[in-house]
Parts: C-alpha cells; sequence; structure tokens
C-alpha cells in the first residue's frame, strides 16, 4: 500500500492502530522527494533530520496531524533552517526563531519534509523566478504549476506529502491548486497567525494549505487558526472545529457568479479555455443537483477591469516598504562597497532578479509624495469600491463562485496578451478573495487536454466552515478529488 496516497483521516487511523509509525510515513515522504527534486524542483531543502523527528515523537496519538509529513513554503521561518524566500539576497539565511504555524504543527508533532521553492520573495504567479530554478507541472513539466507557492503545490501533486502550507497575496495557493489538480484554501484574513511569514503585501497576505481533499485542508486549518499574541492581525478563535462541521448539507444554499467575467470577448477564447468554460456550466449543474441556487450577477466591467491594476499598485507599494530591510546590512548576502550606501546598492543590485527591482521600482514611484494620492490611495478606494460591492451581495448569497483560471497551466514559453479579457478577468479575479479578506477555495473540477482544472468558492468573512462544506459537498459530486500526478503519470 501506498501510504502517502491516503487521507490524513486514513494516515491516522493506521497510526492509531500501530499498522504504520511516523518513521515509515517520513521515510517513504523523502524517498519521493529525492525521487522527483530533479524532474521538478519542488525544494530548496530536503531534511533528512526527519527521520529523527519521526523516531523521537511519543506514542500520543491524540490529533490528525500526528506523524504525518508536510512540506513549508519557504518565505516561513523556521529556527536553524535555511529560510530563503528563494531569493539570492537571502540565500545563506537562518533564522533564530520559528514562525507561530511551525510551532503549532511541532505542538501537533506534525514532520516537516523540507522548504519549498516559490516565486521570489512571493512575488509571482509562474514558478519560474525562484534562485534555484523553476518548478515544473507534475502533470506535465512543460508547464508551469503557477505561484508563488510553486513547490508547495508540486510536492502536494507528486504525492509527496499529503498537505503543504503556502501563502497567498493574490492567488498564490488557489491557482496552483487549479493547474495541479489539488485544494487550495485561504481561510479569512487573520484567522492563521501570519508571524513568521516573511511580507509581500500586508494587507493581502494570507497563510493557507494546499491539500488533495477539503477534508485535509479543514484538518490543517483546526490545527493552525487563532489567536496570537505575536501577531496584532490575528484573529480569536472562532472555537469551530471545522472537520467535524463537514456534513456535505447544502441544500438551500445560494451561490453567484459574475456575468462580466463568463461572458469574456469571443476572440480571446481558444479550445482550452471554451472547455474550461463549458466545464463551468457543467460545475453549475452540479450544483443544482446538491440543491444549491446559482444565480448570474452583473457588475461593471470597468471596475472589474481594475482588479489587477488595483493589486499590483497596492501590492508593489507594500512590498517596497517590507522590503526595505534586506540591505545586506543587518542580514542576507551582504556585498562589498566603500561606503555604506555603495554596500546596499551593491547587494540589492546583486541580489534581486529583474521583476522584484521593476516592482520595486513601480512601488518606490507610487509611494513617492507627489504620486500617493493619484496612484496608492486612489487604488484603495477602488479596492473599497470591490469589496463594498461583494459584501452587499454577500447579504443575499451564501459566496461567489468561479473557474479558478482562464484554462490549463500554460507552457514555460506561452504567450498571451495581458490585455485580454481572459487575463485581465477570468485569470485575476481571485484577488477579490485578498482585497477583502473573504475564506476562499479551490477544488479539482475536471481535466481539460490532460491537465487539471479547477472552481474556486468565496465567502464572507468568518464563514471558513461554510465554504469548506460547500466545497465539500461539491467535491465529492465532481468525483475528482485526490486526483493525483505521480511522476506525470495521470490519475484521474
Amino acid at each position: 500500500m501506498e501510504y502517502l496516497d491516503l487521507t490524513i483521516k486514513e494516515m491516522h487511523e493506521l497510526l492509531k492502530n500501530g499498522e504504520i509509525t511516523p518513521l515509515t510515513l517520513s521515510k517513504a515522504a523523502l524517498e519521493r522527494a529525492y525521487k522527483y527534486q530533479s524532474d521538478y524542483n519542488s525544494f530548496v531543502t530536503i531534511l533528512d533530520d526527519a527521520l529523527n523527528a519521526a523516531k523521537d515523537l511519543d506514542d500520543n496519538v491524540d490529533n490528525p496531524l500526528y506523524g504525518i509529513p508536510y512540506a513549508l513554503k519557504d518565505n516561513i521561518s523556521t529556527k536553524g533552517i535555511l529560510t530563503t524566500a528563494s531569493s539570492n539576497i537571502l540565500k545563506d539565511y537562518v533564522p533564530v526563531f520559528d514562525a507561530t504555524v511551525v510551532t503549532k504543527l511541532k505542538e501537533k508533532k506534525a514532520v516537516l519534509i523540507g522548504k519549498t521553492v516559490l516565486d521570489e520573495l512571493a512575488m509571482g504567479g509562474s514558478g519560474t523566478t525562484g534562485h534555484t530554478g523553476i518548478v515544473c507541472n507534475p502533470w506535465d513539466k512543460e508547464r508551469m504549476i503557477g505561484g508563488s507557492s510553486a513547490g508547495s503545490a508540486a510536492t502536494v501533486a507528486l504525492g509527496i506529502v499529503p498537505f503543504a502550507l503556502g501563502s497567498d497575496t493574490g492567488d498564490s495557493i488557489r491557482k496552483p491548486a487549479a493547474y495541479g489538480g489539488l485544494v487550495g484554501f485561504k481561510p479569512t484574513y487573520g484567522r492563521i497567525s501570519r508571524y513568521g511569514l516573511f511580507p509581500f503585501a500586508s494587507s493581502l497576505d494570507h497563510f493557507g494549505c494546499l491539500t488533495r481533499w477539503v477534508e485535509d485542508a479543514a484538518y490543517v486549518i483546526d490545527a493552525l487558526k487563532g489567536k496570537d499574541e505575536k501577531d496584532m492581525t490575528s484573529l480569536p478563535d472562532d472555537n469551530k472545529i471545522y472537520s467535524e462541521l463537514l456534513d456535505g448539507k447544502v441544500k438551500g444554499k445560494k451561490l453567484f457568479y459574475i456575468k462580466e467575467i463568463i461572458d469574456i470577448d469571443t476572440k480571446d477564447i481558444n479550445q482550452e479555455v471554451q472547455a474550461t468554460l463549458d466545464n463551468f456550466n457543467f460545475v453549475l449543474e452540479q450544483c443544482k443537483e446538491l440543491g444549491i441556487e446559482v444565480e448570474a450577477v452583473s457588475i461593471e466591467k470597468k471596475l472589474l477591469n481594475a482588479l489587477h491594476p488595483t493589486y499590483i499598485t497596492i501590492s508593489c507599494a507594500e512590498v517596497t516598504s517590507n522590503n526595505a530591510n534586506l540591505t545586506g546590512i543587518i542580514f542576507g548576502n551582504r556585498q562589498p562597497g566603500d561606503t555604506v550606501d555603495e554596500v546596499m546598492f551593491n547587494t540589492r543590485t546583486d541580489g534581486f532578479s529583474e521583476l522584484i527591482k521593476r516592482r520595486f521600482v513601480i512601488g518606490s514611484y507610487v509611494l513617492q509624495k507627489e504620486n500617493q494620492e493619484k496612484l496608492f490611495l486612489n487604488a484603495c478606494r477602488v479596492r473599497r469600491i470591490i469589496v463594498d460591492k461583494i459584501t452587499e451581495l454577500f447579504k443575499k448569497y451564501d459566496g461567489l463562485i468561479l473557474p479558478a483560471t482562464g484554462g490549463i497551466a500554460p507552457k514555460f514559453d506561452q504567450k498571451f496578451d495581458k490585455l485580454l479579457d481572459r487575463y485581465l478577468l477570468l485569470e485575476n479575479h481571485l484577488v477579490i478573495g485578498n482585497f477583502g479578506g473573504f475564506p476562499s477555495i479551490t477544488i479539482p473540477s475536471g481535466v481539460v487536454s490532460n491537465m487539471p482544472i479547477g472552481v474556486n468558492i468565496t465567502g464572507p468573512i468568518l464563514k471558513d466552515s461554510e465554504v469548506l462544506n460547500m466545497a465539500y459537498a461539491l467535491e465529492s459530486q465532481l468525483g475528482y478529488k485526490g486526483i493525483m500526478a505521480k511522476g506525470g503519470n495521470k490519475n484521474v
């Protein structure tokens, strides 16, 4: 039996019954990690010490994550373990403290197998800008897995671990989930402490997880949620056990989709995009089979077209400020110079890729005194208009449902016009969940051209358990839960 192909619940039962041990699972995870690393490059660091950690666990199998191997995005602080954020400027950085999520998983006796590759400093959606190289999609090595949580998605898609943690600032968990045939969930803003997460854009950053089953995601969030005095934005625990509230009873729920995002211009349509939209119509029919009412809602297209530029403006401004400490003076890969200014200039020039430098230039421009009103503050106003509109709709509806992406994972050399409706709308609407801090989940919904696609459900703030339960019901109805791509072999 391939134990790592099971659900967390199934592994937990085997551990409780003594049929397997944490060491069994850790050995299997490390074997797969090394087996796939050269082809897919999902890890920055593979931790052989996981075997010792698994051996040292006591026999108190008191929670579902006991002895379960997992992977961690490499922008999450781990005491004594290399943490690079996939950037040359931090390529030798070893933190002196654990992120709160790491501390909580240690308390639950989960076993960390490795730190995963991301787009540099979590800025990007391709999985191609990490300092250790690109991450390939396990379903097709010529395609992206998406980003920025690229390595975390690949490790779960390959069956190396049953869950991996990531961060989501615009869609960085949920889009890779769609491209990898996975479940990707980010809960309400503040539901999980971000202490120890390298900040990208603080008002947009969320913790979350990638799994192969909705129930597994619920187990992970159960272990991580709660108030943390080290993070002033963290929320008090709602004292719900999400995994126990998954009953699939969703009859009478109401969802809406945004008509303008689905009805894109026909010149944008190719066969794979059309198949993705056809799949979405199939998903809507399955929702109705479950007793969920689905309605189309119209939102002014001018406002929808502002989603992406608003995100770029706010995120670049915030990341420029958040990363002002990466100078090589206090820590990092310091480069030589005759003055302090030269050291900082040389360090940042050598340490950052061209993409990161461009984003910092944009952010600096946006934050200049003469530009703040016209650019940054106006972007914040647009964000508020969008959030208010969606929040108003949530008074009538239980959630928003849309295709998670505008098609299958793109090939590395694929080009498309970023001004097309497909890009501006279908590829960027997930940022709504970050703008409003809404809980949002992607689940697999089908296969197009031998590649997985997904559907996304976003709900009102604090309604995490309800969003999970709707996804749980739809997951069973669609029949794509637990799909895997083992070394590129489709298992659907």
